[in-house]
């Protein structure tokens, strides 16, 4: 055993094969496990959420605004059907739920009077457009095909196949009614003459009995007519009521 104070010879422990020197390629430096822990955090974070499936069968969303505006319309229909075609159509709009794209639909017709053979009058619905009726509807598909699928109607009216609104000043003149003021009176009903200018006619009463004759003007106003007669080689006109002649 050395004595003290002898000078002990060191081993370095480098050259002892004991202590082989630091393999380089197991050194970590303090950066690479920084940005080895900021990868590793990312690639654990959760992923965002995938879109939600977009239903092919499903209806594109369509602007309110565009939505919300309604037109009048005509519907060619069968003729001498208006009335019932007009109440199927009122049905089918309430059974199928669609109210809120439907407004009134309308047979156009006028007031009347006409007499039978014993004078009596009697006042009656006249149609202005015979085999028509007019609807104001909101147009898209749903409505489109419940419209064209109701029995009795054809097609709307319009041009290569699309529904045409109605012009404004048709539907002042079919629709809309002027309203009557208090100092003013009602227009007086007009009354139903079974007859047009240029119809034969012969006068079974009156003077010129059993004289033949042509309408020539037509007042429904006050429910006469005018008919041109032949009276001694000359066309005279004659202002006759409608029930003094009969159809030839």
């Amino acid at each position: 055993m050395p004595a003290s104070g002898e000078n002990v010879n060191q081993v370095d422990p480098s050259e002892d094969p004991q202590f082989p020197e630091p393999d380089e390629s197991l050194v970590i430096e303090s950066s690479d496990v920084s940005e080895g822990d900021s990868e590793e955090a990312t690639a654990s974070a959760p992923a965002p959420p995938p879109p939600a499936p977009v239903d092919p069968a499903a209806k594109p969303k369509v602007d309110t605004e565009v939505e919300a505006k309604m037109d009048w319309y005509i519907l060619k229909v069968a003729f001498n059907r208006e009335d019932s075609i007009a109440d199927a159509l009122r049905k089918r709009v309430k059974m199928e739920g669609m109210a809120e794209h439907f407004g009134e639909i309308v047979v156009p017709s006028e007031d009347v009077a006409t007499f039978n053979r014993d004078g009596k009058r009697r006042v009656s619905k006249r149609k202005l457009l015979p085999g028509y009726i007019m609807v104001n509807m909101r147009i898209n598909d749903d409505t489109w095909f419940l419209v064209r699928e109701t029995g009795g109607i054809s097609d709307f009216t319009g041009a290569a196949g699309k529904p045409m609104p109605m012009e404004p000043s048709d539907i002042e003149r079919f629709i809309n009614k002027p309203e009557v003021g208090e100092d003013e009176e009602e227009a007086p009903i007009k009354i139903g003459i079974p007859f047009k200018v240029g119809d034969r006619v012969r006068v079974k009463e009156g003077n010129f009995e059993n004289q033949e004759g042509d309408v020539d003007t037509v007042d429904e106003a006050n429910g006469r007519i005018t008919v041109i007669i032949n009276i001694f080689g000359r066309s005279v006109p004659m202002e006759l009521d409608h029930w003094q002649v009969e159809p030839l």
